[in-house]
């Protein structure tokens, strides 16, 4: 059996405010053909398939289209979980219609897939945490554990316990739980794991949300299912292979460069290919990068300016770093936005200043009034007009410039 292990699509997601549904479209055209290409099996997503629990209506049409065209009529099997970004019954919600084309999606940690015939598939037995699919006559037993917080587990496992107890008990649970669904593994069969956690020792980048990282929410390594010849993860961005020697067990990572700390990271998804009581065979396929995240350095206004005239038609996120003695006029911000699109960032480099201090003397010699006018300015390309610049100083101060020069002195 080939199956192919994606997850942490973001769908909907932005950079600082800036839409990447035109690059994710892009990625999911290609990857529908990706699929047919290395004459896939079975696709596994493993959860955060959008960036928030209400995502737009855009991209869940772009989801919906994707599986549509990856199943082909219920030929192919896709099997999805949620992640920490989806809410898990939006996700379930339209399982009445998927199971039809041989898609499954789970919601939750305690989902269960009825046994019976889905698309080109059958599934000869299901329960708690784990399903038994035929596809071409072989037959994979798959151990499913979606993003599993306590309130999605509906279980208390932390009450009144210090941070290394609460950490103990959660992984401790984890690892009960695929203890006791690993009991349907059989020699005969493919033996799959698929979760959305994190794994104590993996590598993390700006992207994902601190909160859900580490802490309480981690699991040790010991408490993944040993017997599975494959785990497929989700949750961090950078595509990699779990700490293990026993164990092949890997994050796949995003898709696109969600942020700056990801400009190093190479995109991909893994192949996977395997066979009853023998060791899986794992393949990198690389995705494009539709418009890669760049950091611009330049020594001086004119040496931006020459950058961004000479690099207007690149189509590329552009954090720019300017060296400076004196802090950048909003009349050069106009000319390097007018001449470059999509620059999420212009920062200056005051010599004789580090990054705090700059930032600091830059908003302590402004007056409120000025600070909103070079925000508005940097993020629209022009001054708010005295209507914008009104109701904004009668929302900020109540009494206008004499609270506004409070605001400013303390």
């Amino acid at each position: 059996m080939r199956i192919l292990h994606t997850s942490d699509w973001h769908l909907g997601k932005n950079l600082e405010g800036y839409s990447r549904m035109d690059e994710q479209e892009k990625f999911l055209e290609d990857f529908s053909l990706l699929v047919d290409e290395k004459n896939i099996d079975m696709v596994i997503i493993a959860g955060d398939i959008y960036d928030n629990s209400n995502p737009p209506a855009r991209a869940e049409n772009m989801f919906y289209k994707s599986l549509k065209e990856i199943t082909s009529n219920g030929k192919r099997a896709i099997l999805v979980i949620a992640g920490n970004h989806d809410n898990p019954d939006r996700l379930s919600a339209a399982s009445p219609i998927a199971y039809d084309q041989g898609i499954f999606l789970l919601g939750t940690p305690k989902s269960i897939i009825p046994k019976g015939q889905y698309g080109n598939f059958t599934v000869v037995d299901s329960g708690e945490g784990f399903l038994e699919i035929e596809i071409n006559g072989e037959k994979a037993v798959i151990l499913t554990l979606p993003y599993p917080s306590e309130k999605r587990l509906n279980e208390i496992l932390s009450d009144n316990l210090e941070d290394e107890e609460r950490r103990k008990s959660y992984s401790d649970r984890i690892g009960e739980i695929f203890k006791s669904s690993s009991t349907k593994f059989r020699e005969d069969t493919i033996n799959i794991a698929v979760s959305h956690i994190f794994v104590l020792g993996g590598e993390t980048s700006e992207s994902e949300r601190p909160i859900e990282l580490g802490g309480s929410l981690a699991v040790e390594v010991k408490n993944l299912p040993d017997k599975a010849q494959y785990i497929a993860l989700g949750h961090l961005h950078k595509p990699q292979a779990v700490n293990s020697k026993r164990l092949k067990a890997f994050y796949s990572g995003s898709p696109l460069q969600y942020s700056k700390s990801e400009i190093g990271y190479s995109k991909l998804c893994y192949v996977v290919d395997l066979k009853p009581s023998e060791e899986a065979v794992v393949e990198k396929t690389y995705f494009n990068n539709y418009k890669p995240i760049e950091v611009w350095k330049c020594k001086g206004i004119e040496d931006a300016l020459n950058k961004c005239e000479l690099n207007k038609d690149k189509s590329c996120w552009v954090y720019l770093e300017i060296e400076s003695e004196t802090y950048i006029s909003q009349e050069n911000i106009k000319k390097i936005r007018d001449l470059k699109a999509d620059i999420i960032e212009i920062k200056p480099k005051i010599k004789g200043l580090d990054e705090e201090e700059a930032a600091f003397d830059s908003v302590k010699e402004k007056s409120m009034k000025e600070l909103f006018k070079d925000y508005y300015f940097s993020e629209r390309g022009k001054e708010p007009d005295s209507e914008i610049m009104d109701l904004f100083l009668e929302i900020a101060c109540e009494d206008g410039e004499e609270d506004e020069t409070k605001d400013t002195e303390s």
